[in-house]
């Protein structure tokens, strides 16, 4: 996902160093949920088969049990559906936290202010992550034989809780990734900045 590493001209740059002599810039709001939600789904269609693989290799009914190879594809439509939401939730969350906690360190940038607003993003997109990942994964060791009827038979068993189990353990997984992630993300964009004495581009 390379939202925010694009050239002068789409506005979705980071701030630079001084050197530059380029402002500092911040996504818009829109840009970020629309980019976001165009990279998420790109990347979640593209691997869905090795994502399905993975479940069916972690499931205690075995792999083989558990569809083996065949029908990789299952839960894409799921999938789908939850990638857009929950990255264009991801990424205008952590967009509009950066701006905010920036503001409120009088303007200063600190590899802190990635990690909370990435936290903070994290947060967020795991309320839409965590219940297309529910319908999804039962979906891909063959709980489920469609859409309709995962999503039905989970809220006719437990409610809206079903969609949400696991969602602490979630939460508590992808606080600690976003926050080494971005930071160090942010900080290599203005080091190659710096050194080519542009913008960076995908």
């Amino acid at each position: 996902q390379v939202l925010g590493s694009g050239s002068a001209r789409d506005g979705a740059g980071r701030r630079l160093p001084r050197s530059t002599g380029m402002p500092e810039k911040t996504s818009p709001f829109t840009l970020a949920l629309i980019a976001g939600g165009c990279a998420g789904t790109t990347v979640d269609v593209a691997l869905h088969p090795l994502d399905t693989l993975r479940t069916r290799l972690q499931s205690q009914e075995g792999f083989w049990k558990a569809g083996g190879f065949k029908g990789v594809y299952r839960g894409l439509l799921s999938a789908t559906l939850g990638s857009a939401p929950g990255a264009a939730l991801f990424f205008s969350t952590y967009e509009t936290m950066k701006k905010v906690i920036r503001s409120q360190a009088g303007g200063s940038e600190h590899w802190t202010q990635h990690a909370g607003a990435s936290s903070c993003g994290e947060v967020a997109a795991c309320l839409v992550r965590v219940p297309t990942a529910v319908v999804t994964q039962n979906m891909q060791v063959g709980h489920y034989s469609s859409f309709t009827q995962a999503v039905s038979t989970t809220f006719r068993t437990a409610g809206i809780r079903g969609f949400y189990a696991g969602y602490g353990t979630t939460v508590a997984r992808e606080i600690p990734f976003a926050f080494i992630q971005f930071p160090i993300y942010e900080r290599f964009k203005q080091a190659w900045s710096a050194w080519q004495g542009s913008e960076t581009n995908p």
